[in-house]
């Protein structure tokens, strides 16, 4: 080849490659979000380390759904959604974390303003010689994440109401959530609600563990998880808390769709193993458990709330209205924000 012929050729590739770059830059800052400073929010997360249920902010950080919108989540564990340092963060404005129709009854200055999760994913899972709810007399159940009050003590107790027992009925064991799977494992408690991930990794470990009941059985209309914040930080800064949602709405709706994205870092999140973490994956997604629009169902939260008048863990009295719970108009804002509203498979809520 002459020397002019290979100029030529060395320009020509030369000239392409500087164009297929120009090309990239140009779409790359079409994408980039025009951010004149990233804004801080906390997250919460109300289990350490999280259950695949709770892994939405993880995912949304990791695939760039908040940093599209300008956000830099910090994303922080809790012990127990109703655990006290839950409630002081989010009663103080600190993070947005899991907030109760209890909470608001009791007079927290709360809201919530998302659904993450509107049904449980729970099996209630006992030893081998529990065969029925009255079988529970006399056991050991597990209070962890938070004790009497929090989400297992809340549950074990609607179990045994099932058989007509009550909490005298048993021994309530406080342990921290990581201690649930363990000690149904060691013999320390007979009972306890686990997420599907741990159900799996029960049953392979000490093969007679059973699910006595699935709680979204026991409680079909019961509202499980929904992300709150205080009320004055709603009012100073709706646009960043509604852009967070949007965010996770985003997020929930790649977990059903991107299966090969979302495992590794949910795997990473909750540091479980990839065969439990898909298992749970599945459960999760087969049944709906996730939310894919605003997750609130006004009938749902009703129902929620005058559960818990019955139970005496709001009082009469201070009966919380749907309205004063949830604020469904932020959740619809964050909705629009995402997209509009979408169904998935039979998903839709």
């Amino acid at each position: 080849m002459r020397t002019t012929q290979l100029t030529t050729l060395l320009l020509g590739l030369a000239t392409t490659a500087s164009v297929t770059v120009a090309i990239l830059a140009t779409a790359s800052a079409q994408t980039a979000p025009n951010c004149p400073t990233m804004r801080k929010i906390n997250v919460g997360v109300a289990v350490s380390p999280p259950n695949v249920v709770h892994t939405t902010p993880y995912v949304a950080k990791e695939l760039g759904f908040f940093a599209k919108r300008c956000i830099d989540a910090n994303v922080i564990q809790f012990e127990g959604g109703q655990s006290q340092t839950a409630n002081v963060a989010a009663a103080q404005g600190t993070a947005i974390i899991s907030v109760s129709d209890v909470a608001v009854g009791r007079g927290v200055k709360v809201q919530q303003i998302w659904g993450l999760a509107p049904r449980m994913p729970h099996g209630y899972m006992v030893q081998a010689d529990i065969k029925t709810a009255a079988d529970l007399k006399g056991k050991r159940l597990s209070a962890t994440g938070g004790g009497v009050g929090g989400f297992n003590w809340r549950m074990g107790r609607e179990v045994l109401k099932s058989a007509n027992l009550d909490v005298s009925d048993v021994q309530f064991i406080p342990a921290p959530t990581a201690g649930r799977l363990p000690g149904l494992l060691a013999g320390q408690v007979d009972a306890v609600a686990l997420h599907p991930e741990d159900v799996h990794l029960a049953q392979q470990k000490k093969p007679g563990l059973r699910v006595l009941v699935q709680l979204a059985d026991l409680m079909p209309n019961y509202m499980f998880n929904a992300y709150g914040a205080a009320t004055d930080w709603i009012a100073r800064d709706r646009a960043l808390l509604r852009d967070t949602v949007a965010g996770m709405i985003e997020a929930n709706r790649a977990m059903y769709k991107d299966k090969s994205k979302v495992i590794p870092i949910i795997v990473k999140a909750t540091r479980k193993p990839q065969e439990a973490v898909e298992f749970s994956w599945d459960v999760l997604t087969r049944n709906c458990i996730w939310s894919i629009n605003t997750g609130f169902d006004p009938k749902r939260t009703q129902w929620t709330i005058e559960n818990s008048v019955r139970n005496g863990d709001i009082s009469k009295e201070k009966q919380p209205t749907v309205e004063q719970v949830a604020n469904i108009a932020l959740a619809e804002e964050a909705l629009k924000l995402a997209g509009g509203r979408v169904t998935i498979g039979n998903c839709s809520i």
